[in-house]
């Protein structure tokens, strides 16, 4: 059946039942353990999966090539902006746990819905084998693991389990953990916002343009280090089954969420940059321990950094674990994935979560113990080419409703601003695409070509099912 035309009922409602606080949907084999996530949740869980841990290394990577990345930050913020209210308007016609693969599939058929499930899926574990990595370098401040591999290895597979552990206890604790982690993660760094402004020193700024590239290039270079921090937009639109009124409370969310996140990265960036010489930030390896001792004295910033760090990792691994259940779960529900990934446990696709983490954890694995980081780093830049293909194709199914006239999809009196904002969101995905680099184009195609061969698998066996159906009975 095509969602081209319907729109299907979340598994988690049944009409006639309401949940905790009144809201239609709910149903009663949901439990104490599953809760649907209001506006503040959602908006948490966008917030959370936006502002990993590359806000922790941003202002050093790009100082480089001067002040300048400042330009390509608000470029990037308005293109994840103008992605936002896409994603608010097409979850607000088809509000489904799916995000992305919902809308490609409704316009586009079931094998753009796979790709972009597959695509997603594909980003998801190896974003977060990278966050895993990335904290254990600050957990190694808190607790020196002494250069230990196996010591190293334990602790990055602890950082991936706990958060997997939090998701199979039920959507009820994932909200719980994403609201803890966004406030512990959200007030320090807006402290330091705040007290950079009051240290700021213009000197300290270095000059607009540092490199020997064009402006153009300087920022399309500066943006293309920035872009992996800037995935997540669509997390509140992936889980709109499990939000509370999702017509109105995804397209919300997303939108307060990403602002929130770029405010925060605009503000703390801005205040290392006039904090910290420029000449010290460039050979920076951790920007923020420099700028906190810088404006309070003491070597004490580098733990409170740490800290700050690691708990922003672990809620945006909690939160994108379970992103990275519900696209497999959507599109295994319509027959494109195996159906394990189609059983919800107190609300939580759990084969998917499972799945998700031990694949990570081998790619985990299988980085220390190789030792090749620049190999590791490669598939890093792969995870922004593979989450550009659900923003392409989103904003393409967006384009496809609007254009095709049909009464309950297009909102007339705002016909050309939705046009726009499409376009706009297109045009920032494909710029993703090009940031990505020549390498990561390349291996993640063949990430992609990789899932051809299941989406036939799965095809042919629906296609057997059905004639098998259809077959005249003795």
């Amino acid at each position: 059946m095509s969602t081209a035309t319907t729109t299907p009922q979340s598994d988690t409602e049944v009409p006639g039942t309401t949940d905790a606080s009144g809201t239609p949907g709910a149903t009663e084999s949901e439990g104490k353990h599953s809760r649907r996530f209001g506006l503040p949740i959602a908006t948490a869980l966008v917030m959370g999966n936006i502002i990993g841990g590359g806000i922790f290394l941003l202002p050093a990577s790009v100082a480089p090539y001067g002040t300048i990345s400042l330009v390509a930050f608000g470029v990037l913020t308005l293109g994840a902006i103008a992605l936002a209210l896409v994603f608010g308007r097409l979850a607000h016609r088809h509000p489904t746990t799916g995000g992305p693969y919902v809308y490609a599939r409704a316009a586009f058929g079931d094998f753009a819905g796979f790709l972009t499930a597959w695509s997603y899926w594909i980003t998801a574990w190896v974003s977060n084998a990278a966050l895993a990595v990335a904290a254990v370098g600050y957990l190694d401040v808190l607790i020196p693991l002494h250069g230990s591999k196996p010591a190293t290895i334990g602790a990055a597979l602890l950082v991936q389990w706990l958060p997997a552990l939090a998701n199979l206890a039920g959507t009820r604790y994932v909200g719980a953990v994403q609201i803890v982690a966004t406030v512990l993660k959200f007030v320090p760094l807006l402290l330091v916002a705040v007290g950079g402004l009051l240290f700021f020193d213009s000197a300290d700024l270095g000059p607009f343009r540092a490199g020997d590239e064009s402006a153009l290039g300087a920022v399309s270079a500066s943006a293309a280090i920035l872009l992996f921090s800037y995935l997540g937009v669509e997390s509140a639109a992936v889980s709109a089954g499990e939000v509370r009124d999702p017509r109105r409370n995804v397209g919300r969310a997303t939108v307060l969420g990403t602002l929130a996140a770029a405010f925060l990265y605009l503000l703390t960036t801005l205040s290392v940059f006039g904090t910290v010489p420029h000449e010290r930030l460039v050979a920076s390896n951790a920007p923020f321990t420099d700028a906190v001792n810088l404006m309070f004295g003491g070597s004490w910033g580098g733990t409170a950094v740490a800290c700050m760090a690691l708990v922003s990792m672990l809620g945006a691994l909690n939160g994108w674990t379970l992103l990275s259940a519900q696209t497999p779960y959507a599109a295994a529900r319509d027959g494109l994935f195996p159906k394990v990934f189609a059983r919800k446990r107190r609300g939580v696709p759990t084969a998917g979560v499972l799945v998700t983490v031990v694949l990570a954890s081998l790619l985990t694995v299988y980085n220390y113990t190789a030792g090749t980081a620049g190999v590791f780093e490669t598939l890093v830049l792969v995870t922004t080419f593979t989450a550009t293909v659900p923003y392409l194709l989103s904003s393409a199914a967006q384009f496809f409703f609007l254009l095709s006239g049909h009464s309950d999809r297009v909102h007339r009196p705002r016909l050309i601003r939705d046009t726009v904002l499409t376009l706009v969101a297109f045009g920032f995905s494909l710029w993703l695409v090009a940031g990505s680099g020549h390498a990561a184009v390349y291996q993640g195609v063949l990430f992609l070509f990789g899932g051809v061969l299941v989406y036939a698998g799965m095809s042919a066996r629906g296609r057997r099912a059905a004639m098998g159906e259809g077959a005249p009975r003795s």
